[in-house]
């Protein structure tokens, strides 16, 4: 398969961890082929991008589409036009896209348009909140896909309901997690918090930044209810750049209340694993600490990731800042348990099976 070129588009940080395994299997699988990393640009800040790539040992991006932030329209629109002019010109075999943002979206459209089979990597997750852009992101890209490759059972649920064929899917696992387990040797020599001057297994880590908690009056709440939290356990706060740009220069000083800049991926999982506990509203953290075993509260009225809360160490707030109050006294509640089994598929090797997958089908379409 020398003649072979597989493209993997990506955009955004979650993009990065999920697909960089996958990369590296499909390349030791198929060393002749071409593979040529498509980066969108959506993240644009080189904190938010460029150190992702430098840690997770992405082969450097054959093609960078530089199409940064906008409207949701504006984005999907740019992001379909120019990936659809590398996809004309490289003729992949196979496009791959993960996850569920603007460039997810723009990829397989562009693939599915030019009549190139797509790959969806984490396939099936559902919110059920079509106010959610990533929501109609990912309805749209797993009818679009060839291959539906899911991370957790509830997935297989979702897609049979939408009347997506069984012989598509295949629940690989979660390859998220497999970065996880490549890069944990360096989690754990982290100096990050030296740095930061905060103790191992005595603070709360938090990550904001989905619209519906920060582009309104539910942000200076969560504000406040972070500086009573720290008050009584430490809060260490790398913001993203989008929940920085909605406070301006009014930034919160609360004693206990650490507030940081984006932290590169090594970093952050080092203060995920030593964390007391995190209050998140993303969704690949909930992923995370339910691998660590590290407990995790949600601020999030519709989770994707049900199996986190099930099977994991998640547990849902709500869209309801004032819940963080609570904190304290679910952990002290928690104190003892033992940590829940992994999930199936969470075990490192998701994107080999993936990759068995894929070549296997290749393989029967180029003998066809």
């Amino acid at each position: 398969m020398a003649d072979v070129a597989i493209a993997y588009v990506v955009g955004a940080r979650p993009n990065f961890v999920k697909t960089a395994p996958v990369v590296r299997a499909l390349r030791h699988r198929l060393p002749d082929a071409r593979h040529l990393v498509i980066n969108t640009g959506q993240h644009y800040d080189p904190e938010m991008a460029e150190i992702f790539f430098e840690e997770l040992e992405l082969p450097a991006p054959a093609y960078e589409l530089g199409v940064g932030s906008g409207a949701h329209g504006a984005q999907t629109a740019k992001a379909l036009e120019r990936i659809e002019e590398v996809l004309l010109a490289e003729r992949p075999a196979a496009v791959l896209v993960p996850g569920d943002v603007n460039s997810t979206l723009a990829g397989a459209l562009a693939a599915a348009k030019l009549g190139i089979p797509v790959g969806h990597i984490e396939s099936g997750l559902r919110s059920f909140d079509r106010t959610m852009p990533e929501e109609i992101n990912r309805l749209l890209t797993d009818q679009l896909s060839e291959w539906l490759f899911t991370h957790s059972p509830e997935a297989l649920v979702n897609l049979e309901r939408e009347g997506i064929p069984a012989g598509r899917v295949h629940l690989v696992g979660n390859t998220m997690i497999d970065t996880l387990h490549a890069i944990r040797p360096r989690v754990e020599h982290s100096d990050v918090h030296a740095r930061l001057g905060v103790e191992p297994g005595s603070y709360c880590l938090v990550t904001l930044h989905r619209p519906a908690l920060v582009d309104g009056p539910l942000l200076p709440r969560a504000l406040a209810a972070l500086e009573r939290l720290a008050a009584t356990l430490p809060v260490v706060f790398p913001m993203h750049p989008r929940t920085r740009a909605r406070l301006g220069a009014a930034l919160p000083t609360a004693p206990g209340l650490t507030i940081t800049g984006p932290i590169g991926y090594v970093d952050f999982l080092a203060l995920e694993l030593r964390a007391r506990c995190v209050v998140t509203d993303s969704g690949g953290v909930q992923e995370e600490t339910t691998s660590l075993g590290v407990p995790c509260f949600t601020l999030r009225a519709n989770p994707e990731r049900p199996v986190t809360i099930t099977q994991g160490t998640n547990r849902l707030l709500g869209l309801a800042p004032e819940e963080i109050d609570r904190v304290p006294a679910l952990l002290a509640e928690a104190e003892g348990r033992p940590a829940p089994p992994q999930p199936e598929g969470w075990d490192g090797h998701a994107a080999e099976r993936l990759a068995d997958v894929l070549v296997r089908d290749l393989a029967r379409r180029a003998g066809a």
